[in-house]
């Protein structure tokens, strides 16, 4: 992700949302199970199913500090930076997080992953036991220690440093057992696929390409000019990232894209990049790469609105039938 992406106003609202009016938030891990059960009756998967009862076997975690340079540019976990020179850590600012953002970060819960992986579930893609799975821009750890449980081995690509810093410690990454099965998570942190050392670190032969709220034509080709920060930058043409994408992922492996996002500016009021959740790249693009087009910028509306009711974003001030949209993709690379 982008600079500009860490506070997109849709997703904003949604954290806001989540954590309520209580000054005193019931604990985090409590909190997603009570999520998972009042999405529960929305999936139809057994994939989505198995994703929310995963919130079972989380881990509490304590708080963590980590320390930023000014620019924002770099991170580093606590000891990273105590074993700095006095006079270059002098020069860092530390800020203690607590569990909730150890789970959550900026883009509230990860358990809003559901509604793709019960998409995914009804298009062939019924299990990830045993399957590598790419987030990309994924923004958290969350979901892809959740699937990690179900038996993937699950990769996130991001390119906040923040992230790498928060999860540093023993158990934050490699081996997760689950109640049924046992996975890996790690995460990948730069431009991907534009730098080459995180190409080699990503590797290939995945069975799914997930990514969600990142690949959006407003990010990548807004309609407006826009603040720089606000877009996210492949680094590299689009064809030369569905190119790669198609090297990254297995013969018969998908790609889901899943995008939220809230109403479009009103004329006359500064252009949000982040309410064109439509597919950046078209039709004929993705078959060029290699991929065969099942579903190209559905509508998924209706469904994204009881998501949110049912967790909660609408007690927090945002108004889901005006402010709240989806839309959905999904491309399978040719045997």
């Amino acid at each position: 992700m982008v600079v500009g992406m860490f506070a997109p106003l849709v997703l904003s609202l949604m954290l806001a949302a989540a954590a309520g009016d209580s000054a005193a938030p019931p604990d985090p891990v409590a909190k997603m199970r009570e999520e998972a059960e009042a999405l529960r009756p929305l999936v139809t998967s057994s994939l989505a199913r198995d994703f929310l009862g995963a919130t079972v076997s989380l881990p509490r975690t304590a708080p963590r500090t980590v320390w930023r340079d000014s620019a924002r540019t770099s991170a580093w976990s606590d000891a990273q930076a105590r074993a700095l020179p006095d006079s270059e850590r002098s020069r860092l600012v530390s800020r203690t997080l607590d569990e909730s953002f150890y789970w959550n970060t900026r883009y509230g819960t990860p358990l809003a992953y559901a509604r793709a992986l019960d998409l995914l579930a009804q298009h062939g893609f019924g299990s990830v036991r045993g399957k590598r799975v790419l987030d990309f821009g994924c923004g958290t750890l969350g979901h892809l220690r959740l699937l990690a449980s179900l038996g993937a081995d699950a990769v996130g690509v991001d390119v906040d440093p923040l992230l790498a810093a928060l999860y540093s410690q023993p158990g934050d990454q490699g081996e997760v057992r689950g109640r049924h099965a046992v996975g890996r998570v790690r995460l990948a942190i730069g431009q991907w696929p534009a730098n080459e050392a995180l190409i080699r670190e990503v590797g290939k032969g995945y069975d799914l390409f997930l990514s969600k709220n990142t690949l959006k034509n407003g990010y990548l080709h807004p309609a407006e000019p826009v603040d720089a920060r606000y877009l996210v930058h492949l680094g590299v043409s689009d064809s030369a990232y569905l190119a790669r994408l198609a090297e990254t992922v297995k013969p018969g492996g998908k790609v889901m894209i899943y995008n939220l996002c809230p109403a479009p500016a009103p004329p006359g009021k500064p252009y949000i990049p982040w309410a064109d959740g439509f597919c950046p790249f078209p039709r004929e693009a993705w078959e060029r790469a290699g991929f065969r087009v099942l579903v190209m910028d559905r509508d998924d509306t209706p469904e994204a609105r009881r998501m949110g009711r049912a967790l909660g974003w609408d007690k927090g001030g945002m108004d889901l039938e005006k402010d709240l949209f989806a839309t959905w993709s999904l491309f399978e690379r040719r045997r």
